[in-house]
């Protein structure tokens, strides 16, 4: 992980004036950044009528015809580049989100949502082994698998995932505050999903089960994010208050899921 977020590239600037080269920099490399990020990060950026290519991503200037393999970058609606860039070259989305401001916003929003995710499908896949394949997590159900031992590992991931995004140390050593809340918690809301999965006859208890780990991880990962990016993470009544939107946020999904797996009747 920290390989992929030290990982070197080239992004050329196509440029068709000052005006949109000063845009850009305003954008990608905000106020709010030290002097010193902001030399490292201007480092990766090249404009391409100095330097030549070849590049690992290309941005362009509207008033100019683009390549194939190329980006714009509008000032209007720059988050559209942002998110182009990263459905095309996902290799590069942590050095990338490390290095600028606005792709690590959308990179950390993308590996919550992510985690969280396969966490609420593994949980389904417990529950329901006989669909696991179709979720592509045979991988974790070995016969002395533990759901709580590999949710609580996709969540010490996440928050590798989060702190190599927001250009902070990453490891064990490094975040051994993090991992011991994540340790923590973790009895927590798995205490909460037996309650959930034991109080509703007949399996009824899958999507709040699966809800329930889905929440969990999201919380976390949000309260990690703002502890990464502003240095104090989420109080207990922020995380609660979050944990409700999540909930209910994971229900849907969970539902929406279970919905297309369960077999069609008449």
């Amino acid at each position: 992980m920290r390989e992929s977020a030290e990982r070197p590239f080239r992004i050329g600037l196509f440029a068709g004036s000052e005006g949109f080269i000063r845009e850009f920099e305003k954008y990608m490399l905000p106020a709010t950044l030290s002097v010193d990020k902001r030399r490292t990060a201007a480092r990766q950026v090249v404009r391409a009528a100095d330097q030549p290519g070849p590049y690992d991503i290309e941005i362009f200037d509207p008033a100019l015809e683009r390549s194939d393999r190329g980006f714009y970058f509008d000032a209007a609606n720059p988050a559209q580049m942002v998110k182009a860039v990263l459905d095309a070259h996902e290799p590069f989305a942590l050095a990338l989100a490390r290095n600028f401001p606005p792709f690590r916003a959308e990179v950390t929003r993308r590996s919550i949502h992510t985690v969280s995710r396969e966490n609420a499908l593994f949980s389904i896949a417990t529950a329901m082994p006989n669909i696991a394949p179709l979720l592509g997590l045979g991988w974790a159900l070995g016969e002395f698998a533990s759901d709580t031992a590999v949710l609580t590992a996709n969540q010490v991931r996440l928050a590798f995932l989060l702190a190599a995004a927001s250009d902070r140390p990453v490891g064990y050593s490094e975040q051994r505050g993090e991992i011991a809340s994540i340790i923590a918690g973790a009895f927590g809301w798995r205490a909460i999903a037996r309650e959930l999965i034991g109080k509703i006859p007949l399996g009824g208890g899958l999507i709040p089960k699966a809800a329930v780990a889905y929440a969990g991880t999201y919380v976390m990962g949000q309260s990690f994010e703002r502890l990464y990016r502003s240095g104090y993470a989420y109080s207990r009544q922020e995380r609660k208050s979050a944990y409700v939107d999540a909930y209910d946020r994971g229900k849907a999904i969970v539902s929406a899921v279970v919905e297309k797996l369960s077999p069609k009747r008449g």
